[in-house]
């Protein structure tokens, strides 16, 4: 009975692992070009379960057709919406991960390293450094 269920929401499944996958990779990198992939895997799977959701097996794409009888069949399409997220989320991940790519670089650039937690110890250095200066 648990089997059935799995093959017949596998893009769930999968959505759910790569979910916990990215998180995961979030959590447990220290490098912080992995954490943005980790947090772009995790947006993939956002747009994968949406995408499982919003389909909709022998249903036709939301074109307007009008039926014998002059009214459109409302039951028959799937729903747009769900696929209309999915574009606009993966336009916001772009630009997010191209922001956050940035500021990396910038990080680099001023740190000499990408390990967040020696950007942090460098960072406090520096600010002992100009506070202990007149």
């Amino acid at each position: 009975m648990l089997t059935e269920g799995l093959f017949v929401n596998h893009y769930e499944a999968v959505a759910v692992i790569l979910s916990g996958i990215g998180l995961t990779n979030l959590l447990l990198q220290r490098n912080m070009i992995k954490k943005i992939i980790g947090l772009n895997i995790m947006d993939t799977a956002v747009y994968l379960f949406l995408a499982a959701k919003g389909y909709v097996a022998g249903r036709a794409a939301p074109i307007v057709q009008i039926a014998q009888d002059g009214i459109p069949i409302a039951g028959s399409y799937v729903n747009p919406i769900p696929a209309g997220l999915v574009l606009t989320g993966i336009v916001v991940s772009v630009s997010v991960t191209a922001f956050a790519l940035s500021l990396t670089l910038r990080l680099y650039e001023a740190y000499g390293t990408l390990d967040i937690d020696e950007v942090i110890e460098r960072m406090r250095a520096r600010r002992a450094r100009e506070e202990g200066e007149p």
